[in-house]
């Protein structure tokens, strides 16, 4: 798989919002804001303050933004705005031949998921998991943005409030981002193929048992189990604090552990990965290395 292609110092990068709307004025001025900051030229889509629903937008206009971005040359990359939900019903129509034609890398998580699986299947190009341009940069956050888009350094690294789940050391080709997204594609043309990857897992406003249901589906399928590794970072607003009987006596991280001992490879949990400030920002397609022992990360940037 081609690697996503390095963000050059005042690249053209399009701001689009393939999914879940802007909810305030300020979120466009900080995604503008932080563009500049990286040292690029945002272009923002004619749709991206569209509201249609829960979409940004109705999905031929998040669709124009997204083929736009993709077939216009003088774009070098593409900044998802938000999640949210909407990304999925786009992936039938998106232009991969124009994608192929000239590799751009892709930037963002949660939704955006789905787009990551489908250019890796359609266009055998990486992307990258990181902050949504509308994202709060922290310090964390930003110097790992900036290793992951110009490859100059590794963008991950030591998780040291971490937890190894299952000792051990694999390396493997990384995939994966939202837990709720990948379920959402199994079985569909745009799911990953997770042989031999060490898979990356995060989520947001699902219980427990949903986790589970969603962990289980990958698993009785054979899935989870073929991973050389798992990576799982954030879990947030499982809902156990303020209503301890959704999740009962079984935690998230119960849930978690059961799920890295049954498929039997290394695992951490808690890696800063997913709906979190400090996030880091993860090159899928990559081969990376995962020592569980010493709750390491590694990416391979050549």
């Amino acid at each position: 798989m081609r690697p996503s292609p390095v963000i050059d110092a005042g690249a053209r990068v399009a701001l689009v919002a393939p999914a879940g709307p802007l909810r305030l004025p300020a979120d466009l001025d900080r995604a503008l804001a932080n563009a500049r900051t990286l040292g690029w030229e945002p272009v923002v889509g004619a749709n991206a303050r569209e509201k249609h629903s829960y979409f940004a937008g109705a999905d031929e206009e998040r669709l124009a933004d997204l083929n736009a971005a993709l077939r216009d040359d003088s774009i070098q990359a593409i900044w998802c705005l938000r999640g949210g939900y909407g990304a999925m019903r786009l992936l039938e129509r998106i232009d991969y031949e124009a994608l192929r034609r000239r590799p751009k890398t892709l930037i963002g998580y949660s939704d955006i998921t789905a787009l990551h699986c489908a250019i890796a299947l359609r266009a055998n190009l990486g992307t990258i998991h990181g902050p949504t341009a509308r994202s709060k940069l922290t310090s964390f956050a930003e110097r790992s943005l900036r290793a992951a888009t110009t490859r100059c350094e590794d963008p991950c690294g030591h998780a040291p409030d971490a937890k190894t789940l299952v000792p051990g050391r694999a390396s493997g080709r990384l995939v994966g981002g939202n837990l709720a997204l990948l379920a959402a594609l199994h079985g569909t043309p745009f799911q990953p193929n997770y042989d031999g990857a060490i898979l990356l897992l995060e989520d947001v406003n699902e219980a427990p048992y949903r986790i589970e249901r969603m962990l289980l589906q990958l698993r009785l399928s054979g899935s989870l189990q073929r991973c050389a590794g798992i990576v799982f970072g954030s879990f947030t607003n499982t809902g156990e604090t303020a209503n301890p009987s959704i999740g009962g006596d079984r935690s998230v991280a119960d849930v978690l552990a059961e799920a890295a001992v049954r498929a039997g490879v290394p695992a951490i949990c808690g890696a800063p990965v997913g709906h979190m400030d400090d996030q880091w920002s993860v090159p899928l397609g990559l081969t990376a290395e995962l020592d569980a022992n010493e709750k390491r990360l590694t990416v391979i940037m050549s």
